[in-house]
């Protein structure tokens, strides 16, 4: 029954987490809203350097915690860590005739949020596989299912609660799960010793890993183009409503889910190597199409972007697990490594292109540059993927 109760708070922890993590993109027009935050293209892209630099810094730590601290504390960090971000936002929001002030909680609530990504997955994952040791595979996907849900429905959320007057409703909803969810688990008995062993201290890094991390860096990037200005590319170039682009970032999110349930549901008839070397083309491709939409077609622009979540899908938990099979010297700190490095292309997006845009590079010339990273993406898939691995990736985050 204990077994139970815990796995199930690790099932809601990841629904939450994935809320909680598309909260800020979700809200991007409101943060750009000359009646909100007013922030410029460039800040609104600052916004997230604090959680890329905090979240590469947890999660490069976290074995390390893990193994002085346990897993049930550094879970319980990162839940303490998201809530925190989510009451830093609403906060926030009193103090918008103060663009400086808002501004500066602002930066506070991505950094706590980065913090809580980069605990939170890891040990999301680890748990999981502890609670089912006969099922590594089948329990793992659940999680980064339930992780790709919540990344769908935060905009969902927000247009809601923006429908209602009262956008703030996402991270009130998100702080009082969150604080729910920290309360029972602090109660329940979860697995000291979860996850795999952690790698030799002092070992050498191979240099494969830097490879996997170079597709890790680049799908950061991708996968950022689209989950962090999907909802400013539709409003501006395609002249979409509120509404609109919230649709097309919850048809992101949502194909990223469905192509993880897809691809494990037929792995048989079509391996996961080969999934690896096709996604990336499929993603450079729907970059194109995105780049070359006419103004006033926002329903082609949600279906782009449900197509560029496919291509997204199953790249990330593929590499972590293509990289805990074939590095089996670095141990647990594979997993970390890889989220690390991900993190880093999210940061290089999420920021860089604003400053890009601020001075006259649109948007839609971004969306066709980054199909070039798609396709080195494809290349290197090929020395990524030489074989199929023992089990499918036991950390895998869904972002």
């Amino acid at each position: 029954m204990a077994t139970r109760a815990g796995n199930n708070a690790v099932y809601a922890a990841a629904l939450v987490q994935g809320v909680a993590l598309v909260t800020f993109p979700a809200a991007s027009t409101i943060f750009t809203s000359t009646s909100e935050y007013g922030l410029s293209s460039t800040q609104y892209g600052a916004m997230f350097v604090p959680q890329a630099v905090t979240a590469v810094a947890s999660a490069l730590l976290g074995g390390r915690l893990t193994g002085r601290l346990g897993i049930k504390r550094v879970f319980l960090a990162g839940l303490l860590a998201d809530l925190a971000s989510m009451a830093l936002l609403i906060v926030s929001q009193f103090c918008t005739a103060s663009q400086p002030v808002a501004y500066g909680f602002l930066l506070a609530a991505t950094a706590c949020l980065g913090i809580g990504f980069g605990l939170t997955v890891p040990a999301l994952n680890a748990l999981t596989a502890a609670f089912h040791p006969g099922n590594v595979d089948g329990a793992v996907l659940v999680v980064n299912a339930l992780l790709g849900l919540g990344t769908a429905l935060a905009p969902v959320f927000v247009a809601i609660f923006v429908g209602l007057g009262f956008w703030q409703g996402l991270p009130v909803m998100s702080l009082v799960l969150l604080a729910g969810l920290a309360a029972v688990s602090s109660r329940l008995p979860l697995a000291a010793g979860a996850g795999p062993a952690a790698g030799r201290r002092g070992a050498r890094i191979p240099p494969l890993f830097w490879v996997f991390a170079g597709f890790a860096v680049l799908y950061g990037i991708c996968e950022t183009m689209n989950g962090n200005w999907s909802q400013l590319d539709m409003t501006r170039n395609l002249h979409a409503s509120a509404a609109q682009a919230s649709f097309a970032l919850t048809a992101f999110w949502g194909m990223v889910t469905v192509g993880r349930v897809l691809f494990a549901a037929i792995e048989r008839r079509f391996p996961p190597r080969r999934t690896y070397h096709v996604l990336p083309f499929v993603l450079a491709a729907t970059f194109v199409i995105i780049a070359v939409l006419p103004a006033g077609t926002p329903a082609a622009g949600i279906a782009a972007f449900a197509l560029a979540g496919f291509g997204c899908s199953a790249l990330l938990p593929l590499t972590i697990s293509f990289a805990e099979e074939q590095l089996l010297a670095m141990g647990a700190s594979v997993a970390g490594g890889v989220i690390a490095f991900y993190q880093i292309g999210y940061g290089i997006a999420a920021f860089g292109t604003g400053p890009l845009t601020d001075s006259g590079v649109s948007l839609p010339a971004l969306f066709g540059i980054s199909a070039a990273a798609a396709v080195i993406m494809g290349g290197l898939s090929f020395a990524l993927a030489r074989r199929r691995p023992a089990r499918v990736a036991a950390a895998a985050p869904a972002s």
